[in-house]
């Protein structure tokens, strides 16, 4: 045990040594480093240089003073965001050391078409977001004797009083470019030329963007109570949201997170693991309702499939009857939906006999019967067609074949299974005797309810609730190495369609109760390669 009381406090010497050679690389340079050119070249260097330039030349070369100079731009965003949603300024602090050590962490994979105060901006209402989850009692009560302090110190704003506490669960309504665009224009105090040059459109598109996140935030706000005009909004924020961080804040900031963390604190590690947790299911979320979006909107390309092996059956066929499954003559039919209603789908299936009948399904839910896989399983190319249809295959046998010769003939569309690297999420034993309180008695009936806000399994293997997982995180869910074997879990949750995020965090709370716990990772899987025949 001495020894490993050793080989820690070694290992921890050797970080606490790394950053203070940072820390005096960067203080080095805030003090003294400017002197050596001239003051207008500087400004000028700081004037032209993008964000993107900045971060470019830091991922390129680890360049410290290119980071120090991104966290003055923009810490005093980072940190109004986080003081404005936790109300405590000490953990606005951490939370904004967090952002900018994920910053420096992700730097050499964000995209050049990011806006970074966008991106720094969500980042902190997500990073401020985890922090508050794990917080006790204790501390949301001193929280709000904070922000009542602070309220009676500054000069009363009644408008901005009751916007505040919703800000940014509003901003977190508002699509990616329509939070980048408030983030800039009223934030940032950028005019509309310099939002529309950062977003890369005209500025009258720019103007349109920024009025309609406005009237999403005006009707977000109505609903919660608060009665006011766009214009009177938008005064509101560009006077209030950005608060000046404190002095040494940039400075502090700066040399831990070019060391990406390595001798930040303990709650600053667990802070930015949640962080990095919460970004990774948003971000999965976002890409699934982009393609759901993708899926259900009327796009351009129009495939006109009728009939394929024999004529068109009665419609009382079509009708989602478990009957029809063996009444139904022997055909694939594959035709435009008659059956079109926004973000709702019907299947049956006997899977004893590969029969299926789908009423609204999209060309994605046509691979997925025909390749048996999951669509977070598939890599698609860029252009799916968009149109919905009816599925009816009857076929007595070969079912799975003929349906991927018809995609082939009708769509244009091969695939191939392939063991590809990419983002999953491991479903991960932390307690293993709550686990074993959930295992299945020998003997007991398999069993499974669902409704809205439900899925209850009665002696199911672990993999089997791996699958509803997948299907509720919008991410492949594989086993830990040795996990197996039935169990009792019942996940349940308030039902909303548009608090995704509530469902996520009430499934985790289910998993925790049952010693588990979904992990982001990148493993080698299955995956479906989905090509356009050449």
């Amino acid at each position: 045990m001495g020894g490993l009381n050793l080989a820690a406090q070694s290992h921890q010497n050797v970080l606490t040594r790394i950053a203070r050679l940072y820390e005096f690389a960067v203080l080095h340079w805030f003090k003294i480093g400017w002197h050596f050119f001239p003051a207008a070249a500087i400004d000028r260097w700081m004037h032209d240089a993008t964000d993107m330039d900045l971060l470019r030349q830091y991922a390129a070369g680890n360049s410290d003073t290119t980071f120090a100079a991104l966290v003055l731009r923009h810490v005093d965003l980072v940190y109004s965001a986080a003081l404005r949603k936790t109300g405590n300024p000490h953990a606005a602090e951490e939370i904004t050391q967090v952002v900018f050590i994920i910053l420096a962490q992700k730097a050499g994979r964000i995209l050049d078409k990011t806006i970074l105060p966008g991106w720094l901006y969500q980042t902190a209402r997500l990073t401020a977001s985890s922090f508050l989850r794990r917080e006790t009692r204790r501390v949301r009560r001193e929280q709000e004797a904070y922000m009542q302090t602070e309220l009676d110190t500054i000069a009363p704003d009644e408008t901005w009083e009751q916007l505040a506490p919703l800000l940014e669960d509003a901003m977190g309504q508002l699509g990616d470019k329509d939070r980048a665009a408030v983030v800039l224009r009223f934030f940032g105090g950028k005019s509309f030329s310099e939002v529309a040059s950062a977003a890369g459109v005209s500025e009258n598109a720019a103007k349109k963007r920024v009025s309609h996140a406005l009237e999403k935030l005006q009707r977000y706000f109505s609903k919660r109570g608060v009665s006011s005009t766009t214009a009177i909004i938008a005064g509101a924020i560009s006077t209030h949201s950005v608060h000046a961080a404190p002095v040494t804040l940039a400075k502090t900031i700066s040399a831990i997170a070019v060391a990406k963390g390595a001798a930040a604190s303990g709650s600053t590690l667990t802070l930015i693991k949640g962080a990095l947790k919460i970004m990774a299911w948003t971000k999965a979320k976002t890409v699934v309702v982009a393609s759901v979006a993708v899926l259900l909107a009327t796009g351009t390309t129009v495939v006109v499939v009728e009939k394929v092996v024999s004529p068109t059956v009665d419609e009382s066929f079509w009708e989602m009857k478990s009957e029809n499954l063996d009444k139904a003559p022997s055909v694939l039919i594959i035709r435009p939906t008659r059956y079109y209603k926004p973000h709702t789908s019907s299947m049956m299936r006997n899977d004893d006999e590969g029969k299926v009948i789908a009423q609204n399904i999209g060309v994605i839910g046509l691979l997925q019967e025909a390749y048996s896989i999951d669509q977070f399983r598939m890599i698609l190319p860029a252009s799916v067609p968009t149109n919905n249809f009816d599925l009816m295959l009857t076929l007595r046998s070969q079912q799975k074949e003929a349906l991927q010769k018809v995609i082939q003939r009708k769509f244009g569309f091969t695939a191939h299974r392939e063991t590809r690297e990419t983002d999953v999420l491991v479903l991960t034993v932390i307690d293993s005797g709550l686990l074993a309180l959930h295992a299945s008695k020998q003997g007991s009936k398999m069993d499974f309810k669902a409704g809205n806000g439900l899925a209850a399994f009665s002696n199911f293997p672990i993999s089997s609730e791996a699958q509803m997982l997948e299907s509720c995180s919008f991410k492949p869910v594989i086993l830990q190495p040795g996990l197996s074997g039935n169990y009792d879990i019942t996940f349940q949750w308030e039902y909303n369609p548009q608090d995704a995020q509530g469902m996520e965090q009430a499934l985790s709370n289910e998993l925790a109760q049952a010693g588990l716990e979904l992990v982001p990772s990148r493993k080698p899987i299955e995956m479906l390669v989905v090509e356009k025949v050449k």
